[in-house]
């Protein structure tokens, strides 16, 4: 199975059973980060487990304590395959005076994946179009559109430039992401989790790799299909998106 967004460097004392799940249940995760703090974590976590490809990013929340001194990122990003999770928010993120800090953030990474030829994984929350229209710039190797909740009519302005979207635990519980998970070219869908705060966000509890199972579940449903089906797809996706970006494993 494939986790394309999980937060590991977040779960704490309970990150030992994360890691059994992920073992036990073989499921490849990409290890996305917050900060610098958070990307060396996550990379000591993936150390020992071939299973986690931990990737390097400074989410739009953190921007601001970035922006105005890149250079700190500089070396960092020299030793992280993929870039992640970097993007724009103008929904949880509402002082408007941070905005210009994120769109600092994001251009600058944009700029290393374009040199580098790397994979990077995006946060659109509430700034969906901003995000398209910067992406429409750049020439990228391989996007992937992380927990899309946007206008369904700019998905298909998502997929002309050759992005994959994630499908994550809100399919369980929300008509709109089960309709983008319905629509989405077969070739482009990923799952994810992004936990262990989407679960606790939306019921309350930290969860765990092993719901990846009830998303894939959820996701064959809303395509009329088989979870086996679903599944294999997903790998060949998240194999293609990979290689596109370089990344070997």
């Amino acid at each position: 199975m494939i986790d394309a967004h999980v937060h590991l460097d977040k779960y704490g004392e309970q990150l030992p059973k994360a890691l059994r799940q992920i073992r036990a249940k073989s499921i490849f995760t990409l290890a996305v980060s917050m900060d610098v703090d958070s990307f060396n974590e996550t990379r000591r976590i993936a150390e020992a487990d071939p299973l986690i490809l931990p990737a390097f990013g400074v989410h739009p929340w953190e921007a601001h304590r970035f922006a105005s001194d890149l250079s700190v990122l500089e070396a960092t990003l020299e030793e992280a395959s993929v870039y992640g999770e970097i993007g724009l928010d103008f929904h949880f993120v509402r002082d408007e005076s941070f905005f210009a800090a994120q769109r600092t953030v994001f251009e600058f990474f944009l700029d290393a994946a374009e040199q580098n030829g790397r994979l990077i994984n995006v946060h659109t929350k509430g700034a969906e179009s901003a995000v398209l229209e910067t992406l429409t710039t750049r020439t990228l190797p391989a996007v992937i559109v992380h927990w899309y909740s946007g206008p369904l009519d700019l998905v298909d302005e998502y997929l002309g430039l050759g992005a994959y979207f994630t499908v994550g635990v809100e399919v369980l519980r929300s008509e709109l992401i089960q309709s983008l998970a319905a629509r989405l070219p077969f070739d482009r869908i990923l799952t994810e989790t992004d936990n262990p705060g989407a679960w606790d966000w939306m019921e309350g509890e930290v969860g765990f790799p092993e719901l990846i199972e009830q998303v894939e579940e959820a996701v064959a449903e809303a395509r009329g299909m088989s979870r086996g089906e679903l599944s294999a797809q997903v790998e060949r996706n998240f194999q293609g998106v990979l290689q596109a970006g370089g990344v070997g494993v």
